[in-house]
């Protein structure tokens, strides 16, 4: 078991979401956030791929704390798009971008398309402070609707739609997005590479 982890986030949902995915697996005993770390450096996400993004936050946590740290980097893929908007996914519609404005242009790009397949995909990279990395992936597949439904969750997730679930991501329970999610098939995949070390 690793006692500590730091997650390279600031973000306390995001903490929880974590906690609540690994709970069972008691490989990971606590994750601290950066709020936790006092002054921590920002770290410039200006990698190429979310894999890349991914490392360099967890490098330069892990680097800075001197203890084991968990970063990940995700967002949304659409086909039609080539892939966008992909890693500038939260920042999509601008330096000010919020969830509204983000979802509004993907829509306005999608006016007229047929194809509307899209993916959310999830990069994870546990580093040590001794230098040992683990990359890990996560993806679910999903159609973009014309407008939003649901209330709950953040991001795209009110245009993400699950056909074989009939609803869209922000329409799921807390729980049952947790099973399906991009993060959670990310987070199952890190357990099943730490579990081969202990």
């Amino acid at each position: 078991m690793i006692e500590r982890v730091v997650l390279a986030t600031a973000n306390v949902g995001k903490v929880r979401e974590f906690e609540d995915l690994f709970q069972d697996s008691r490989i990971i005993k606590t994750f601290i956030s950066l709020k936790n770390l006092g002054n921590p450096p920002e770290v410039i996400e200006d990698g190429n791929t979310f894999r890349e993004n991914a490392l360099k936050k967890a490098r330069g946590i892990s680097a800075y704390s001197g203890e084991v740290s968990l970063a990940d980097d995700s967002g949304l893929q659409v086909e039609v798009l080539n892939g966008r908007p992909g890693i500038y996914s939260s920042r999509y519609s601008g330096e000010d971008a919020t969830d509204e404005s983000n979802i509004e242009k993907l829509l306005g790009e999608l006016k007229d398309k047929l194809n509307r397949n899209a993916r959310f995909v999830c990069y994870l990279a546990l580093v040590y402070p001794t230098g040992e990395e683990i990359v890990v992936s996560g993806a679910c597949d999903g159609v973009i609707l014309h407008e939003p439904r649901g209330k709950g969750g953040f991001g795209y997730d009110p245009v993400f739609y699950l056909s074989h679930i009939g609803k869209t991501m922000a329409e799921m329970s807390y729980r049952q997005k947790n099973e399906i999610s991009h993060r959670s098939h990310a987070v199952y995949s890190l357990i099943d590479e730490l579990r081969k070390k202990f």
